[in-house]
């Protein structure tokens, strides 16, 4: 079975940093729109960012000029550089890649924003 491999998160104050990090098998790392979700308390899993096998990239509204979603192909690596973190920020990020035989997601990473 196809596994996704999240790392990355935990706690960091407002204002603060972190980079995610998501392992992807290498049979589809180059055919895969790779995304970042996220899922707080009780919410829906959100879209955050996106990035296609060309390197176009999507990002959800909130954090346009904060997350920056990119990859690294010598190491089948997708990566979501935080920068800015807010409070509301915090959530289970998940990676996702979908291809034309469906979606694969990984366990997800929790990344808390508190003083």
């Amino acid at each position: 079975q196809v596994q996704l491999v999240e790392s990355g998160g935990g706690l960091v104050q407002p204002g603060g940093s972190l980079r995610l990090s998501c392992a992807v098998p290498g049979s589809i790392f180059s055919i895969a729109i790779m995304g970042w979700y996220r899922q707080g308390p009780g919410d829906a899993r959100d879209l955050v960012a996106a990035i296609n096998s060309a390197g176009d990239t999507n990002y959800a509204d909130s954090v346009k000029g904060r997350f920056t979603i990119s990859t690294d192909s010598a190491e089948n690596m997708v990566y979501l550089q935080m920068n800015s973190l807010k409070l509301e920020d915090t959530a289970v990020y998940f990676c996702n890649a979908i291809t034309p035989r469906g979606h694969t997601w990984g366990q997800g990473t929790q990344v808390t924003v508190s003083s």
